[in-house]
């Protein structure tokens, strides 16, 4: 067996191969022969069967057999003779033209692209900062108070945040639309469950108030044949509810978990959960920009096999959420372009970050994973149940290894890139409205 290597193009690889005629024979009426101990073929006892029967049968299948096994092992060593890192699986290529003593072929394959990760001197990484304060902390409360909000009838003209109860019904050209009516139909305003002109039409009518306004539709509203048309609503309120927060006092406490309803510990709560909170999106958002700090030094090829392979994967994940909301996948089909971009960007990251772990030596530690797990864990009511969970099963360990790697990824970018302070919003950070 022989075999030549011959660069295609930066990642593919073709490799020729060649096979003796006369091993694949002989090992084949080894492989027979031993196969012929054990047939069972009627007319004849076990082990009796005569050999120019059992290769009739059995010959072609055989010797396709120990074919593909020579071709793996003369391919196979190849590759470890090369030091060639494979990327997926090869192609194996029948090769054209006579050879009475060798039958000849080709594998087509992808390496993996070997690189020196790059200088990070020049990036530059903008890190948020946030001291969580009271007022952090009065806004939480005021967004779990609204949360737990009541509605209590009023005897006053619709505002914001007030819940109204109305009919209505929309006329285009004089006529009803479709989807353009209901009946006491509840919603909030301010809340954007309606369009802006319409709460706009509704806020400031009581009770028992009828209305009759026009709205013109944007023009790219969902439904096309409504879009940028303008339509006649009549409306009839029938009922306003102001809102009723809940008092920050020992009941609220009992209702946020905390048994003796002590309202200071409370508080304390909240304020630990906010600085888990914030310390994870600030975390978030400095592992986005060394991840690409990471792709602008690195402009690596990657091997189509394993963006083909991610590809598959995303879409498998995509069909199991899906079906996990109740939705019949085989109803949508999923076009493997969708998952393209996001495909190669894992693929190229996931490649980066393996050359940047392996050349920086920044393996995770046990007491790394230890502290991940016991963060994890400290925002349960039982966190030691939380702890032996995760040293149950090496899997779930595995997984917290891999962001643990991920922060000495980040922390190693970090020393070396140019990092600037920046004081950050709080409603912005935590991604809520003002």
């Amino acid at each position: 067996m022989e075999a030549t290597t011959a660069q295609a193009n930066e990642l593919e690889r073709r490799i020729d191969l060649s096979v003796a005629i006369a091993d694949v024979e002989k090992e084949t009426d080894e492989r027979l022969k031993r196969m012929g101990r054990n047939v069972k073929m009627s007319g004849f006892r076990p082990g009796k069967v005569p050999f120019a029967i059992v290769k009739q049968q059995y010959g072609a299948q055989a010797r396709h057999e120990v074919l593909a096994e020579q071709l793996d092992r003369v391919f196979a060593d190849t590759v470890s003779e090369q030091k060639l890192r494979v990327a997926g699986y090869p192609r194996i290529e029948p090769k054209t033209g006579e050879n009475a003593t060798h039958m000849e072929f080709s594998a087509v394959f992808e390496v993996y692209p070997e690189f020196t990760p790059g200088d990070l001197s020049t990036a530059e990484v903008e890190r948020p900062t946030l001291e969580v304060s009271a007022a952090e902390i009065d806004k939480t409360l005021e967004i779990l108070r609204k949360q737990r909000v009541r509605y209590e009838n009023a005897d006053r003209p619709a505002q914001k945040e007030d819940r109204v109860v109305i009919d209505f019904l929309g006329k285009k050209d004089g006529e009803p639309f479709p989807g353009g009516a209901a009946n006491d139909y509840p919603f909030v305003l301010g809340q954007g469950m309606m369009l802006a002109d319409f709460e706009t039409a509704v806020e400031g009518s009581k009770a028992g108030e009828t209305k009759t306004f026009d709205l013109t539709f944007p023009a790219d509203y969902f439904a096309k044949d409504l879009a940028g048309q303008t339509v006649q609503f009549d409306i009839t309120v029938k009922q306003v509810q102001g809102p009723k927060l809940p008092e920050v006092d020992a009941d609220f406490a009992k209702q946020m978990g905390v048994a003796d309803g002590d309202v200071a510990k409370m508080r304390a709560e909240i304020e630990a959960n906010l600085k888990r909170e914030v310390k994870r999106r600030i975390d978030g958002k400095l592992k986005d920009q060394v991840m690409e700090a990471l792709l602008k030094v690195n402009p690596i090829a990657v091997p189509n096999a394993l963006v083909e392979m991610e590809i598959q994967r995303l879409m498998q994940a995509a069909r199991q959420d899906m079906e996990q909301r109740g939705m019949k996948t085989k109803d949508m089909p999923i076009q493997p372009e969708w998952f393209a971009d996001q495909a190669k960007r894992r693929v190229t990251l996931g490649l980066i970050l393996a050359e940047v772990v392996k050349t920086e030596k920044l393996q995770a530690t046990p007491e790394q994973v230890r502290t991940l797990v016991e963060e994890t864990a400290a925002s349960y009511e039982q966190p030691e149940e939380v702890i032996r969970w995760y040293y149950a099963q090496p899997q779930r360990l595995g997984e917290v290894e891999g962001v643990a790697i991920e922060n000495n990824v980040v922390a190693w970018v970090l020393g070396k890139a140019k990092v600037t302070d920046k004081a950050a919003v709080f409603d912005e950070l935590m991604g809520q409205q003002q």
